[in-house]
């Protein structure tokens, strides 16, 4: 398998995971209907690749370009819409999903964005903003505030995600190896802000809600 194909295929993978996590907070927290399922699985499985192209100046952005990416955040919107109240009943179904959406985005965003033509530095931000840009559309279009403001070890471990694989590719490490590294660190640190309810340091005398 060739450099691009598996970039590709953990960017469709991310997709999918992220359309079933949209479409699973449509119908658990939103209770929307089957347009509104579709709707907000899609936005949130192609929003950040989205957000990354256009800041990459890779326009159309890949979603526009290749039916692949439409296809397959609508297959996910619609499987969630199908097996939701079934998918409901597992442990945590939503948060999962969402730290495997958000470890795949941040490799992909990252990886991207150094074929571009961007700095390291440069790389690990648009990284973190690929993997969070979808949840954060997600969040704002249902009235919430969005996830990346609201928990500290969110856009953290997209941080840290996307850091490993740029320092991989500088390195001059390629492969599943340091992209297997670089996801797992980003969910297992998100897992465990989840089941530790852990978060970054607030101003003093604030509290979260």
């Amino acid at each position: 398998m060739t450099a691009g194909s598996a970039l590709l295929l953990l960017d469709l993978a991310g997709t999918a995971v992220f359309a079933l996590n949209g479409a699973l907070t449509a119908i658990r927290r939103a209770r929307l209907d089957i347009v509104g399922v579709l709707t907000l699985g899609m936005v949130t499985a192609v929003g950040g690749g989205i957000i990354r192209d256009v800041i990459i100046d890779s326009l159309p952005p890949a979603t526009f370009r290749d039916w692949r990416y439409l296809v397959v955040a609508a297959a996910g919107a619609l499987i969630a819409f199908a097996w939701g109240r079934k998918l409901d009943r597992l442990a945590l179904p939503i948060e999962v999903l969402d730290a495997v959406g958000l470890s795949l985005f941040a490799i992909t965003g990252a990886t991207k964005a150094l074929d571009a033509g961007l700095g390291p530095l440069q790389a690990v931000i648009l990284g973190a903003v690929t993997a969070v840009g979808g949840g954060t559309l997600r969040d704002v279009l249902i009235g919430r505030v969005p996830t990346v403001l609201s928990s500290g070890l969110y856009a953290i471990p997209a941080l840290v995600g996307a850091l490993i694989t740029v320092v991989s590719v500088e390195m001059g490490l390629h492969g599943w190896v340091p992209a297997s590294v670089a996801g797992l660190a980003c969910f297992a640190i998100r897992l465990i802000g989840i089941r530790f309810d852990l978060n970054a340091p607030t101003p003093r005398g604030s509290s979260r809600e």
